[in-house]
């Protein structure tokens, strides 16, 4: 039990620093002689010793532990075996590969044949360590699964075991008996030390010394949470800024340390008394541990049920309501830190079985209890964090998920407790509580980490929406998992064995991936990625631009040295991490084609992409027409281009639609074009007269050129006018708009001034049967009052002049 709180203790110091303790420890691990050959006979007899062991199963836990440690060991030379006569072996296969395969059909030549011999011999004797080293390697990782499960066995009985239970009355004696006889072994002792002369006038003498250890423990526990706490409210305002909020957030650490300090010094004032014995020194120095368990879940409540913060909330929970999540978080604290203490003492004063049930069984009880109201907390901030939509959020799922586990635990380990399963209650337990600190110790971090970001950038609006620190929050979390593992009952040495399967990599096609790999090439392609972009900037902003190309061509040159540089440092950055991609081959060789049929869209689009940069038909800037569609090209990237249409739309065309399709490019090489500016005029107007108004127009333009110059064609004569059209170049197509409008506004006034008309579209209509307006069926028509009015430029039709159903002769009474 005294495990759990050695990893309690560590996990304070792993939370803060555990980036640097995972930057150095594998390198430790892995610093082993390459150059060594392993003693296979001592490793025989420690193989054949570990066989005897896992075949018996008699053996203790601990005896296993250092066993399996002593395996461990063995398989790292072996690991470091592996690489011996590496370059040789590399050098020799060279030779081979150079000599090239064995012919099918006909001899080698005598000389090439005596060669390959020898270099298949010269391998052969270079593999052969090498061989023995991954031999051992499989019997070493054989052994270590075998300890393991011996050992995961007998934890999982451990668990299962029934014991005494705590509530039968028959037991309590043994408990009382146990607090009485360790009280008394300590209170003997000391009496025995003072009875001692010599002893006494050391104390008399050391008696400055304690007082002052005692006095100032006795100002910095009572005053130092009170200090510090006055300190953290006094630089936290309503709203704090980034730096204030650091500053009170590393002054609150105080109520933590300096409390802690105080017990220390208490402690050490005890130790320079020299009245304490063997016993009273054990638990004497069982107290600082579960001191700081309490201190440190007391500061992680005030920081999630904070009693004054307007901005954030970890929770949403009204000022009661978070009051009492710091009593309960205190608590459970406090609850926590005496079972380990009691623990502890168990251990040293040798209690049994039964003492140690009903002394330890209030504990869990009040911890139970702590839980349950811990989750009613959880629960009411679920319900507060519920908008007016009624739809919860994902952060809220897992919040409510929490309170649900929290209130089962709650109930489910004091009755485990009670019944007699007290190492399955402990289990349950206090791994819990020690995660639920760790979770809440994490929260307080990612805060932590947003309002060091927010005092770097000095933008709390981008805070909430930047990656770094949700990567940076991800990462602590990723660093924090051994610590939940072990608080769950994970064995160093099981961790280390997932690291080591871990840093050894994973077997894909014949090529290892491990993390070393990943990194190197992470870090290689990174800086290659950088160097493309530097480049491309420097072209673009510095070499180009004095240049004689224009801006298509600098567009399509610096998008090429983009895709040949990513290339370039994605093939670096394969060879620097030691990827040999060619036992692979044939595996993406098939995956190949499976993907030929299934991107064969994408890849089509990816080749026209690299026509366009090349062949440049089209450039950023151009006014092109693709199927209907008008627009100015925006961005040409390798799979489509981006077209920006006059109402500001974007149009996103796949590439090979602009090199299979028909595409106009009104602006291509230079920005001159034609307008067409069409106008009907009514009939009998005086046609010279209306080309000369219509040319002197377009002359008239100034975005018209004078040569060549524009001229005015009559098209033909329409159903409803006479038909023509100015035809003009332009110096700048992309004005043609604006052109024919002021064309048209001239026009218009042109004509009022010269009283020429500009005809409408006008109709005839005729009734085939107007009997059927008179409302009577049979009855004869009714004649028309009056004739009908005929507006201007209509023709009516005689009765002569209709066929005989009625319609006017030749066009069905439409004209």
């Amino acid at each position: 039990m005294s495990n759990l709180l050695r990893i309690l203790c560590l996990s304070v110091a792993l939370v803060f620093g555990a980036a640097a303790a995972s930057l150095f420890l594998p390198v430790a691990a892995q610093a082993q002689p390459a150059n060594l050959i392993p003693d296979y006979e001592a490793w025989q007899r420690t193989a054949d010793r570990a066989d005897e062991a896992i075949e018996a199963s008699r053996a203790s836990t601990a005896a296993l532990e250092d066993l399996r440690a002593q395996l461990a060991d063995w398989r790292q030379k072996f690991v470091a075996g592996q690489s011996i006569n590496s370059n040789a072996i590399a050098t020799v296969q060279n030779q081979l590969d150079a000599l090239g395969p064995v012919p099918e059909e006909g001899e080698e030549e005598p000389n090439i044949a005596r060669s390959r011999t020898l270099l298949n011999e010269r391998l052969a004797e270079l593999q052969a360590p090498v061989r023995i080293a991954e031999l051992a390697q499989s019997r070493a990782d054989g052994l270590i699964s075998g300890i393991d499960n011996i050992i995961r066995e007998r934890q999982a009985e451990e668990l299962l075991e029934l014991g005494p239970s705590p509530i039968n009355p028959a037991n309590w004696a043994a408990g009382l008996l146990a607090l009485n006889n360790t009280a008394t072994s300590v209170r003997g002792e000391f009496s025995s030390a003072w009875n001692n002369s010599v002893q006494r006038a050391e104390a008399k003498d050391d008696f400055p010394v304690v007082a002052l250890l005692v006095l100032l423990g006795l100002v910095l526990v009572a005053r130092g949470r009170a200090w510090s706490k006055r300190a953290t409210n006094w630089m936290l305002t309503d709203q704090p800024g980034a730096v204030r909020w650091i500053g009170a957030f590393v002054v609150s650490l105080g109520s933590v340390f300096l409390p802690f300090f105080g017990v220390v010094a208490l402690t050490e004032a005890v130790y320079f008394t020299n009245l304490v014995g063997l016993r009273g020194e054990q638990i004497i120095s069982a107290i600082p541990g579960p001191t700081l368990a309490f201190l440190l879940a007391s500061w992680l409540a005030m920081r999630i049920f904070p009693a004054r913060e307007a901005r954030t909330l970890p929770l949403n929970l009204d000022p009661a309501q978070r009051r009492s999540g710091r009593l309960y978080g205190a608590s459970l604290g406090f609850v926590a830190g005496a079972y380990f203490f009691f623990t502890m003492v168990s251990e040293f004063s040798g209690w049994t079985e039964t003492a140690i049930n009903v002394v330890l069984f209030p504990f869990i009880a009040i911890a139970g209890l702590m839980l349950l109201r811990m989750a009613r907390l959880l629960q009411s901030h679920c319900k507060n964090a519920i908008g007016d939509d009624g739809e919860e959020t994902f952060r809220n799922s897992i919040v409510k998920f929490l309170a649900l586990a929290l209130a089962v635990l709650g109930i489910a380990s004091p009755l485990l407790a009670a019944i007699g399963y007290f190492k399955l209650a402990h289990f349950l337990m206090f791994p819990s509580l020690l995660s639920l600190q760790l979770l809440a110790a994490l929260l307080v971090l990612q805060r932590l980490i947003v309002e060091v970001y927010v005092a770097i950038t000095r933008n709390r609006d981008r805070a909430t929406e930047s990656l770094v620190p949700v990567m940076i929050g991800l990462i602590l979390v990723l660093l924090s998992l051994p610590i939940f593992a072990m608080a769950w009952g994970a064995r160093p040495a099981q961790l280390s064995e997932l690291w080591t399967r871990f840093t050894e990599g994973m077997n894909v096609g014949g090529v290892t991936v491990s993390p070393t790999i990943f990194l190197t090439f992470a870090v290689v392609f990174a800086i290659g990625y950088m160097a493309t972009r530097l480049l491309q900037g420097a072209l673009k902003n510095t070499v180009l631009p004095k240049t004689k190309l224009d801006q298509g061509g600098r567009n399509a040159i610096v998008s090429g040295v983009g895709y040949i540089g990513i290339f370039l440092a994605a093939l670096v950055a394969i060879t620097s991490a030691g990827l040999d991609l060619s036992s692979i081959a044939i595996v993406a060789g098939a995956l190949s084609v499976g993907i030929g049929f299934g991107l064969r869209t994408i890849v089509e689009n990816f080749v026209s992409g690299i026509i366009l940069l090349i062949e440049r038909p089209i450039s950023e800037g151009d006014w092109i027409e693709v199927g209907g569609v008008h627009g100015t090209v925006r961005n040409i990237s390798v799979r489509s281009t981006r077209i920006e249409t006059f109402d500001r739309s974007d149009v996103i065309l796949p590439n090979a639609d602009l090199v299979a399709g028909r595409v106009t490019n009104y602006t291509r090489g230079n920005t001159v074009g034609r307008v067409i500016v069409p106008v009907g005029v009514a009939y009998g107007s005086d046609t010279r007269k209306i080309e000369e108004i219509l040319l002197e127009v377009g002359k008239a333009h100034p975005m018209v050129l004078a040569n060549p110059a524009p001229y005015v064609v009559f098209q033909g004569f329409g159903s409803d006018s006479l038909d023509f059209e100015i035809r003009a170049i332009l110096r700048d197509v992309n004005w043609v708009l604006s052109v024919r409008s002021d064309m048209n506004h001239e026009i218009a006034r042109r004509f009022v001034e010269e009283g020429i008309e500009i005809p409408f579209s006008q109709r005839d209509i005729w009734i085939r049967n107007p009997e059927a307006l008179s409302g009577t069926p049979g009855a004869p028509p009714t004649p028309p009052a009056a004739s009908p009015q005929i507006e201007p430029g209509e023709t009516e039709v005689s009765p002569s002049e209709r066929d005989s159903d009625g319609d006017a002769a030749g066009d069905g009474g439409d004209r």
